[in-house]
């Protein structure tokens, strides 16, 4: 049996925020093994459902969640069904950020079949569906994502995963280069899910495979597709200045004849220009993110209307909402609120965009010192899109800027936006320059 201890409590005191009021929680490694569990479970899992998912007795269930025995083969059965390394329930690792069971479940699934496809081990029963399944299988992928359905996102992947690398295993030598680039598609969701959810390790690594698949497909347009998702990974990373590089780089790469390109060349272009603006403003580098965001405008207005293409959305909303961000990340306050006073109708955009865009308007509003009003806009945001919101970083800047509104009202925000710790193997907590 394994010993069982719960050891003193004592809190670990956060920065005092601009209202004065300090922010105390229990650390992580200082809570006993059962309090680690009842946490873990969650208000969603009862103690009957977890012993169904595990073949554990409810007796058992509650003895160790009450720390009076927790044997090793419970202690598996518990992990696997909680999706918790052994070491985060014995609290030798922090858990990740406000993530649910189903989130850790999905994650570590996910991660075991990036590692398990760029290895060549497949699944006995991976099936091998043709090309035109496989691309059928990718829009819904990213259907989930721009709804900002992560979970679910990341969940489909993982099976998608095995089915390409089957897929490139099945297809004759000198044909393969189409497989290849689903399975680029395929790494480069996972490394986006994996990025968004705080998985700094499975980010790099799944976002590495995508580069070599898109290599191996030899398909320039897929190639700067992946530099961008590198380059935002760097980005939640603070690595700036790679971040602008790549971002550079991959928009220089695909960059169209105007007058010849498609609707789908001129999303990717403008989604890969208004991302170098992006990085630019975050460096604080206001004429090259002057430069790009007058190409992005260009884009969006030489499109005239939104279009999806290549796992992105792009067109003159996108360029104009994304402006607002920008605006922000360079100190031009005033700016992003006369974009804001400009912008009338978001509903062409993906789900994600608009609440993203309702999170740069806070953040202007903030910057304004229109303390409540930041405040209004954050929380209609959470409450109307909490799947979404779980997932991002952005939310904990905003709360900690805001320094004049109600308490009740900042205290209310902060229990919707919940825990941000920086876990072993993850990201650092999120500033302006790096939140997503």
């Amino acid at each position: 049996m394994l010993r069982m201890e719960r050891p003193r409590v004592p809190f670990l005191v956060t920065p005092r925020s601009h209202t004065g009021v300090e922010a105390r929680m229990p650390q992580w490694s200082d809570r006993s093994t059962g309090e680690r569990l009842q946490l873990l479970r969650g208000p969603g899992i009862t103690q009957e459902q977890l012993a169904e998912m595990t073949g554990l007795s409810v007796a058992t269930i509650r003895a160790a969640e009450q720390d009076r025995r927790l044997t090793l083969p419970t202690l598996m059965k518990l992990s696997a069904a909680l999706g918790a390394d052994i070491s985060v329930i014995e609290g030798q690792q922090a858990p990740r950020r406000q993530m649910a069971q189903a989130d850790r479940s999905v994650v570590r699934a996910l991660s075991a079949a990036v590692h398990d496809t760029a290895a060549g081990i497949l699944p006995s029963d991976a099936d091998a569906p043709q090309l035109h399944e496989l691309e059928a299988a990718t829009d819904r992928c990213w259907n989930l994502y721009w709804k900002g359905r992560y979970t679910e996102a990341g969940a489909l992947v993982t099976p998608f995963l095995a089915s390409a690398a089957a897929r490139v295993r099945e297809q004759p030598v000198g044909e393969q280069d189409a497989a290849w680039g689903v399975l680029a598609d395929a790494y480069r969701l996972a490394a986006y899910v994996a990025n968004l959810v705080g998985a700094r390790d499975l980010a790099y690594s799944a976002i590495g495979h995508a580069q070599a698949a898109a290599s191996n497909a030899a398909d320039g347009m897929r190639a700067a597709l992946v530099n961008s998702g590198r380059a935002w990974v760097y980005l939640r990373d603070a690595r700036t200045d790679d971040a602008l590089r790549l971002a550079e780089q991959s928009a220089t790469d695909i960059e169209p004849r105007f007058s010849t390109a498609t609707p789908e060349q001129l999303t990717a272009y403008g989604s890969h220009v208004n991302f170098a603006a992006v990085v630019a403003s975050r460096m604080g580098n206001k004429d090259r993110a002057a430069d790009y965001l007058s190409q992005s405008h260009a884009v969006g207005a030489r499109m005239g209307r939104e279009v999806r293409a290549h796992g992105t959305l792009f067109g003159p909303t996108t360029a104009t909402t994304q402006a607002v961000g920008i605006n922000v990340s360079l100190g031009q306050t005033g700016k992003a609120l006369t974009l804001i006073d400009s912008i009338k109708d978001v509903s062409g955009l993906a789900e994600a965009a608009q609440h993203r865009y309702q999170m740069d308007k806070a953040m202007a509003q903030a910057d304004a010192k229109m303390w409540d009003a930041s405040l209004d806009t954050l929380e209609n945001a959470l409450r109307a899109a909490p799947e979404w919101a779980r997932h991002q970083t952005m939310p904990s800047v905003i709360a900690e800027k805001v320094g004049r509104a109600s308490t009740a009202r900042l205290r209310r925000v902060s229990k919707l936006i919940g825990i941000r710790a920086p876990i072993d193997g993850g990201f650092a907590s999120a500033t302006e320059k790096s939140a997503l």
